[in-house]
């Protein structure tokens, strides 16, 4: 119980429906004041308005603290990926640590049978295997914060809200009478609340010094940087470059270097990708060794594309080849496999990866139709 909407009517719905029912919050962090801000979860303010709704419920609740487990396990680990050039993903670190691994252990402490949460994604389960697959709300769909839940957690996991939207979610909070049915949701990271994801870095990074050299693709230097942690793939904006025909883009970050590699956009589009740590939830037997026709998504905000997958060159990798290049491929960042609405698992996204080659002399020409 976060102390929003979604994990209140979670919680109220399975009451309605007959089950003992436990209340787990989690404290993660302490930012003071900062906490009180309505769009982050599981600190300060929320901690509160999970108890209320606990109450008003009537079920037990209790507060477990991972404050610790969640520096270790999502904070510096998001600090150091950003020092790698990378672009990462913190929520999705929290729900394969924390939320998983840690909240159903607990739940087993407390002798559950489930641990239900109010996340957007739908479980189904037949005599073979249980299975992940997309929100009916798709608008809301979780599953690509949510492709790293393992078989063995899908078993005890149940997930209430998968099958309705969020505006139904919201009236089945006025006809419980929950206080929380209007709050916001939650947008910003839990542990960056005013934005700032640099003084994270400051803070739980490694203090490597990482200034270097920007670089354009076609080889000329361009000016000092300042720090690789402040760039990710496919910026524009505070490179602080100018005099180009064309406007700028991050295109690579060379660690070993501490390079910045800038250019036009089309140099962003990928062909082929590698992910590393896949969690396969598809047939068993793993990655296929021969091409597999998938949808494959690179970032939340992106509708899956058409694309085909096969095994990488390393244990747990898997190469992604899209049908069509795509722009805003981030090292850092998942990529989740899909059959249509069903998640056959995902990855992180690996630096490397094949560009799509334009002339320099063509870079205006026959771009036009490449999905953004």
């Amino acid at each position: 119980m976060s102390g929003g909407v979604d994990s209140s009517v979670c919680a109220a719905l399975l009451v309605e429906q007959g089950y003992d029912v436990i209340g787990l919050t989690m404290q993660l962090y302490d930012h003071g004041a900062a906490t009180s801000k309505s769009k982050t979860c599981c600190a300060g303010q929320d901690i509160h308005d999970a108890k209320r709704v606990a109450d008003k419920v009537g079920i037990p609740h209790y507060v477990l603290d991972y404050e610790k487990r969640f520096e270790k396990d999502v904070i510096i680990p998001f600090a150091e990926s950003y020092q790698r050039g990378e672009t990462p993903i913190p929520c999705i670190l929290c729900n394969q640590t924390v939320k998983f691994r840690d909240l159903i252990d607990a739940a087993r402490d407390f002798g559950a049978e489930a641990l239900a949460t109010g996340h957007y994604i739908r479980r189904a389960e037949d005599e073979e295997a249980v299975s992940l697959h997309r929100a009916v709300d798709q608008s809301k769909d979780q599953s690509y914060f949510l492709f790293a839940t393992t078989p063995e957690q899908l078993a005890f996991v149940r997930f209430p809200l998968g099958e309705i939207s969020k505006a139904e979610t919201r009236v089945l909070a006025e006809k419980f009478d929950l206080d929380i049915a209007d709050k916001a949701d939650s947008q910003d990271i839990c542990f960056v609340p005013t934005g700032s994801y640099t003084n994270i870095v400051d803070k739980f990074g490694s203090g490597a010094a990482s200034q270097g050299r920007f670089v354009h693709v076609d080889g000329h230097d361009m000016g000092e940087h300042n720090g690789i942690e402040n760039y990710t793939v496919g910026q524009r904006r505070g490179l602080g470059l100018g005099g180009e025909a064309e406007p700028l883009y991050v295109i690579e970050i060379r660690l070993a270097d501490h390079e910045v590699v800038v250019g036009p956009r089309a140099d962003l589009a990928k062909h082929e990708i590698e992910v590393r740590d896949v969690n396969w939830l598809g047939a068993p037997g793993g990655v296929p060794e021969t091409e597999m026709r998938i949808q494959a998504r690179v970032r939340n905000t992106h509708e899956p594309v058409s694309a085909l997958i096969s095994q990488g060159a390393g244990a747990g990798q898997a190469k992604v080849s899209f049908d069509e290049p795509l722009y805003g491929v981030s090292p850092g960042q998942a990529c989740v496999f899909y059959d249509g609405d069903q998640v056959l698992g995902g990855g992180w996204i690996m630096a490397g990866g094949t560009n799509m080659t334009v002339p320099h002399n063509k870079r205006n020409e026959g771009v036009a139709g490449l999905q953004a």
